[in-house]
């Protein structure tokens, strides 16, 4: 049995949503499949890292702005780190 999150109403209701990104975390390890055609750009992507470190933080924090700013701090020294020296 998977424990999947629901799917957003909002995308219900736009006939030209399409998922970007799936990240499971399976026997001690992160499984991933990515829809690379979303975008042009590959600075999109960078954005949508950025709002999702965001949307952590906040969901993480909860309403409190002082702990989700430090929470944040964390996460981008984690993907820092992470981009200079893979553990893979």
């Amino acid at each position: 049995m998977t424990k999947g999150l629901p799917i957003p109403t909002a995308v219900n209701n736009d006939n030209n949503a399409i998922e970007l990104l799936r990240v499971w975390a399976a026997n001690g390890k992160q499984h991933i499949v990515i829809e690379p055609s979303a975008w042009d750009d590959p600075a999109a992507w960078g954005i949508m890292l950025a709002d999702l470190a965001k949307h952590i933080s906040q969901a993480l924090c909860r309403n409190d702005e002082q702990q989700a700013r430090i929470v944040l701090a964390r996460i981008k020294e984690g993907l820092l780190v992470e981009l200079e020296n893979p553990t893979e």
